[in-house]
């Protein structure tokens, strides 16, 4: 439907001039409060209060220290993604029960190996240490020193606690040497 335009100059003459209209609201007043999440609240205070009393299974308490390392180089994020299990383990070793000389020579042999079939990332188990007297964990020490002065080692890192914690480490793998 159009209109005619006499029809637009008669309602132009009868509603006269236009002007924007001004808000006079008062904003001057502080906003509401934000909702206070009660329920929230008491469920995490009830959480905190069975963690305070529950008894402590200390199968599932880590000992010692995380270890990691990464090449001059590399970017410190590629250190986080493998903390946390970004690459897939393709192969792994347990060096328990065996002595500090067959461990470094079964870590070396299984580093070659490694580098031999092309895989990116492995796992090597080396404990915690528990049971290695005032001596410390001599197996992780070995292997940390180890890795750090492989050349084909890009970084190694703890692994997660579902996959050992800090009684083995991944390891990626430079696989173009």
């Amino acid at each position: 439907m159009t209109i005619a335009d006499d029809e637009k100059d008669l309602f132009r003459a009868e509603v006269g001039p236009v002007r924007r209209l001004r808000s006079h609201r008062d904003h001057s007043r502080p906003p509401a409060p934000r909702p206070v999440p009660h329920q929230l609240k008491r469920d995490e205070r009830l959480v905190i209060e069975e963690l305070a009393s529950a008894p402590i299974d200390f199968s599932q308490v880590e000992t010692g220290e995380e270890i990691s390392y990464l090449r001059d180089g590399l970017h410190r994020r590629t250190l986080g993604r493998l903390r946390r299990g970004h690459w897939r383990v393709q192969d792994e070793i347990d060096l328990h029960e065996m002595n500090l000389s067959a461990a470094t020579q079964s870590v070396r042999e299984f580093l070659e190996e490694a580098r031999g079939a092309g895989f990116g990332c492995v796992k090597i188990i080396h404990g915690k240490g528990l049971r290695s007297g005032p001596d410390g964990p001599q197996l992780k020490r070995m292997t940390a020193g180890l890795l750090a002065r492989h050349p084909r080692v890009c970084a190694f890192a703890s692994a997660r606690p579902n996959d050992g914690g800090t009684g083995a480490v991944y390891v990626l793998l430079d696989r173009s040497k």
